[in-house]
Formats: structure tokens, C-alpha cells, sequence
């Protein structure tokens, strides 16, 4: 059984981290396809309109691959997580089905209007289905993100005579206090990722000499809303996500931190490598009392190490964990450093000529990617052994049924097929990439 479970999660982790690839790129774009409509509207300026049309067709495809690497995912729950499903299926099949039925539909439908209708709609209507567009993708983040925080602090439901859990309370479950902070933290990394993309971008075509005038509109936005989405990830999002996870998840800070003996004045751990079997912390670069002040708001508060719980209640792969929010934390702060650097020269009207920031902006691109798995991956894991918290264990939600063979063989054939997926995405978007922005017909 546990070799079975093992490949079960290797499978999904895998399906869903490749998955997620697409989603957190056209969500962030979506805000920024806006912010180039209503700059075009305000200022008349039809460059801005070209450039908005360019990022619709990046956001098409980018859409189709997540579409296509998304619907796996709905069948793994009954094929790798059927114990979960029959447990949980009453309440998190609220959720999932408003995201497949409605948000989902709205966006394609509203990305069809605002592709092939901005000649019937004319300017402002134009702008009010990239708005729709936005709302739709954005309404389905929300979605998805209510589901996941039902599972890390379930709260709107009651467990039945059947040993079920049954919706007690729909608003209580949707408006859940866990998902305003971590869909603000998530869609925030969403707009880091594609300023990051639209920027990499715009310092290609300045590197190459091309589209002069189109690549400035990308730095710019860019950058501007990068710093912005920098800046907000730290606080309030992540600072309010932090001190959730301290509340309600205290043995999951203390892995995520590598704290093994609590007490007060906590500190903050920079860098170092846990040790589990020892039970510490190994060459550790510490700041003494921060991580109580961040948890709880005071320099002297008590944070608990993972000594003070029972070993089965702590996350199963504490060093992974770890430096999954390590990485993320890190490379959080150096998108700052990246983003406020770029808003200097940009201020002085220099980016554009400066090619080592271009080439900084241009091979950055990979690494929003990295901070947002690694984000999720730190959420995921932090909740284990739970796959409901304080509810239904890992152990005990999945699929007995289903061999480990089908799982390798399965796990296997996505991999072949993604990758294939994958060269036909990169072969695409380098083909939209080369072409540019072209003027409307």
C-alpha cells in the first residue's frame, strides 16, 4: 500500500506541476492585457493595442496547453484519490464544478470575443471583454484555491452517519478565511510570472533591434506592474498567508523554518541544512526573534519547534519542504531586487539601452516558474501527513484498487505526451515570439 500511494502522488504531483505551468502565465497575463487596454483607450495610442493583441495570442495558446493538461487532473480523483472523493466529494465538487461550468466557460468564451470580435465591438467594448476575460480567469483561480483551502483548513461542513463529509454551510466553505490570503498570494506570484514573461520579451526584441516601440510598451508595463506584484507578495499577501500557516499549521512553520526546539524570541533561518535524524539545524545563518515577530507579532513570542509535536504529525519530508520555501523566499527577494533595479533605469529612460539589465530581464524567465512551484510544493507538502487537515489522512484517501503497475505505466505515457506537448508549445510561441505585434486590419 505504501509503495502504491507513493506512485499515486509522484503521478499527481508530476501531472499537477506541469499543469500549473500555464494556468499561473495566463492569469497574470490577464491583468496585464488590461492595463494595455485602458493605457490604448486613454491615450489613443494604437501601439498599445498591438501589444495587447500580441499577449492575446501568447494567452491563447498558453490557455489550450492548460486546458488540455488540466482535464487529467478532474480523473485523478477518482483514479489515484477515490477514498478522498467519496469522502470529500460532497463539498469539494462545489467548487470544482463552478470552475469547470462557469468561470472556465466565461474566459473561453470572452477570449474568443476578444480575439476575432474588437472590429464589431469597437474600442470600449473591446476593453470590456478583456476585462470579462480577466474576471473569468481570475474567478477560476478563486475556485480552485477555495478547494485547496478547504483542504488545509477545512471549515463549512459536517461529518455524516456515513463517516462522509456533507456541505453544512456553502458561504462559510467558498469565503473560507484561509483562501482570501492564499489566493491573494497565489495570484500575485501569477502576475510576477508574467511581468517576468512580457518583460523577457521586450528585452529580446531590444537586444535584436525589433519592434523598437513595442518592446519600450513591454518594459514598461512590465515593470511597472512587476515591482507592484513584488512588493505586494511580501505584504501584506505573504505576511498574512505566514501568520495563517503559524495559527492553524504550527508543526508546518516549524518544518518549513527547520525550527526543532521552539520557545521565544525564534529565529529566523536564513539559510542552513536540517537534519532530521539529529534533530537540528546544520551550519545555520540565523536572525535572532524575527520569525517570532513574523508568526506572531512580537519579537518575544513563543514559536513551537517540531520537538514540541508527535512525530506522525509532522510533514513527511521535512528537508524537501524546506528548501522548497527557502527557494521560493529566496528568489521572491531577488525579483524585487530585479524589478526595482529595472523601475530605476526605467524611471531614468535607460532600460531599453541598458543591455545587461535586458540580458538579467531576458534570462529571468525561468524563474518565476521555479518560486511558484516551489510555492505550491511548499503548501502541499507542509500539509502532509493530512490530505485534509486535522480530517482524513494521506495514507487513508487513496485508490487500493489501482495497482502500482497502472500507475508507473500511466505516469510514464504523461511524460511522453507532455514532453511532445511541450516542444509544440516552445515550436508556437517562439513562431508568435518572431513574428511580433502586427497592426489590425
Amino acid at each position: 500500500m505504501a509503495d502504491d500511494l507513493l506512485w499515486h502522488r509522484i503521478q499527481f504531483a508530476f501531472t499537477i506541476t506541469y499543469h500549473y505551468l500555464f494556468p499561473q502565465l495566463t492569469m497574470g497575463l490577464a491583468l496585464i492585457i488590461v492595463v494595455l487596454k485602458v493605457v490604448a483607450l486613454r491615450k489613443g495610442n494604437e501601439r498599445y493595442n498591438e501589444v495587447a493583441r500580441f499577449w492575446a495570442r501568447f494567452f491563447a495558446i498558453n490557455f489550450a496547453m492548460g486546458v488540455v493538461t488540466g482535464v487529467p487532473l478532474e480523473f485523478q480523483f477518482g483514479t489515484n484519490w477515490a477514498r478522498f472523493s467519496s469522502f470529500a466529494g460532497e463539498v469539494i465538487g462545489q467548487t470544482l464544478a463552478l470552475e469547470g461550468v462557469f468561470a472556465f466557460f466565461l474566459e473561453s468564451a470572452f477570449l474568443g470575443l476578444f480575439l476575432f470580435g474588437e472590429k464589431r465591438l469597437g474600442p470600449r467594448g473591446h476593453l470590456a471583454a478583456a476585462t470579462a476575460l480577466f474576471l473569468g480567469s481570475w474567478l477560476s483561480g478563486y475556485f480552485i484555491i477555495a478547494t485547496n483551502a478547504f483542504m488545509q483548513y477545512p471549515v463549512g461542513h459536517v461529518l455524516g452517519d456515513g463517516g462522509v463529509l456533507h456541505l453544512a454551510d456553502f458561504w462559510t466553505f467558498l469565503c473560507n478565511p484561509w483562501a482570501f490570503w492564499q489566493y491573494a498570494h497565489n495570484m500575485t506570484g501569477s502576475v510576477i510570472t508574467a511581468s517576468f514573461v512580457v518583460a523577457a520579451v521586450g528585452a529580446f526584441w531590444s537586444l535584436l533591434g525589433k519592434h523598437a516601440d513595442h518592446a519600450v510598451i513591454c518594459l514598461r508595463v512590465s515593470v511597472v506592474v512587476g515591482l507592484v506584484a513584488c512588493v505586494l507578495i511580501s505584504f501584506p499577501t505573504g505576511d498574512a498567508h505566514g501568520k495563517m500557516v503559524a495559527r492553524h499549521q504550527p508543526v508546518t512553520l516549524a518544518a518549513m523554518e527547520g525550527l526543532f526546539d521552539g520557545g521565544p524570541h525564534a529565529e529566523l533561518a536564513i539559510i542552513g541544512q536540517p537534519d532530521v535524524n539529529a534533530r537540528k539545524l546544520e551550519n545555520p545563518i540565523v536572525v535572532p526573534g524575527i520569525l517570532s515577530f513574523l508568526a506572531y507579532g512580537t519579537f518575544g513570542s513563543t514559536v513551537k519547534g517540531l520537538n514540541d509535536f508527535p512525530v506522525d504529525e509532522w510533514p513527511g519530508n521535512i528537508e524537501l519542504l524546506y528548501y522548497s520555501y527557502h527557494i521560493m523566499v529566496g528568489l521572491g527577494t531577488i525579483f524585487m531586487l530585479v524589478m526595482g533595479a529595472s523601475a530605476v533605469l526605467l524611471w531614468r529612460n535607460r532600460l531599453h539601452e541598458s543591455r545587461p539589465m535586458l540580458w538579467v530581464l531576458m534570462l529571468s524567465v525561468p524563474f518565476p516558474y521555479i518560486a511558484n512551484t516551489a510555492g505550491w510544493w511548499t503548501a502541499e507538502l507542509g500539509r502532509q501527513p493530512w490530505l485534509i487537515h486535522g480530517l482524513l489522512r494521506t495514507l487513508d484517501g487513496g485508490s487500493p484498487q489501482v495497482n502500482t503497475g497502472n500507475v508507473v505505466f500511466t505516469t510514464l505515457g504523461f511524460a511522453g505526451l507532455y514532453l511532445a506537448l511541450g516542444i509544440v508549445f516552445l515550436y508556437q510561441i517562439m513562431k508568435v515570439i518572431d513574428r511580433g505585434p502586427v497592426a489590425a486590419h
